[in-house]
């Protein structure tokens, strides 16, 4: 399977996710809507796409001409049923391109914070792969609303956290992708509001375990992009 990595900065990349797609034997392209590359497969022959987080928010279109490109493709996926799976800003604008609201949180939500799945996240078959409640790593100013005829499947006291829609698009808030190495880029570039010792301690602390509920969440996706594929098929 051709597998599409979308992404919306240097330091917000397919990482940890980039070695278990490879393992399931699939090839994956990484690229952006803001890049002036072509590439190597047309857009609409992906038969599945991970659509990751970056520094902007969802709602610039006044700042960045290529969203408003991105958010029709990604309405494109959501009707032609193709297995996408939006981390962050990913989240956010498949939420917004399935006609949801999204603005900025009261408080931006950096740092670990518990997340409890939902009765129907327990029963998915993607989020199914992680803990009725965890420990997950987040960095988000901005929030969104359920889409129509979503389904939630994750949320903490922040913001809601996860949804399906349809049987092939989620959409997630924390970062189930991001390495330590990757953390600290972020921290030394952005710093954090909340204390840059304690974040680091406590990564030190939660990232091996949470590196290994990554995995698990990728594998589950990429299953069910087989599946749904062979559905398809």
């Amino acid at each position: 399977m051709n597998v599409l990595s979308v992404v919306h900065g240097e330091d917000a990349r397919t990482e940890l996710f980039a070695p278990v797609i490879a393992a399931a034997g699939h090839r994956l392209d990484e690229w952006s809507f803001a890049s002036a590359n072509d590439l190597p497969h047309p857009l609409d022959s992906y038969g599945a796409v991970l659509v990751f987080g970056g520094a902007i928010h969802p709602d610039q279109d006044d700042r960045h001409d290529w969203m408003k490109d991105e958010l029709a493709w990604l309405e494109d996926l959501i009707e032609r049923g193709v297995p996408t799976l939006g981390i962050c800003l990913g989240s956010q604008l498949l939420a917004r391109a399935a006609g949801s609201w999204v603005g900025p949180l009261v408080e931006p939500e950096v740092g670990w914070a518990e997340v409890e799945l939902t009765e129907e996240g327990l029963a998915d078959p993607v989020l199914s792969a992680l803990p009725p409640s965890f420990e997950a790593l987040q960095w988000h100013h901005y929030q969104h609303g359920l889409p129509e005829d979503a389904v939630v499947l994750a949320r903490n006291d922040a913001c809601l956290q996860g949804f399906r829609l349809g049987d092939a698009c989620w959409g997630i808030q924390f970062h189930p992708e991001v390495t330590e190495p990757q953390l600290e880029r972020w921290i030394a570039e952005d710093g954090t509001p909340f204390g840059t010792d304690r974040l680091l301690s406590e990564t030190r602390t939660l990232i091996g375990e949470w590196n290994e509920l990554g995995r698990r969440l990728c594998r589950a996706f990429m299953a069910t992009a087989e599946q749904l594929a062979v559905r398809a098929a």
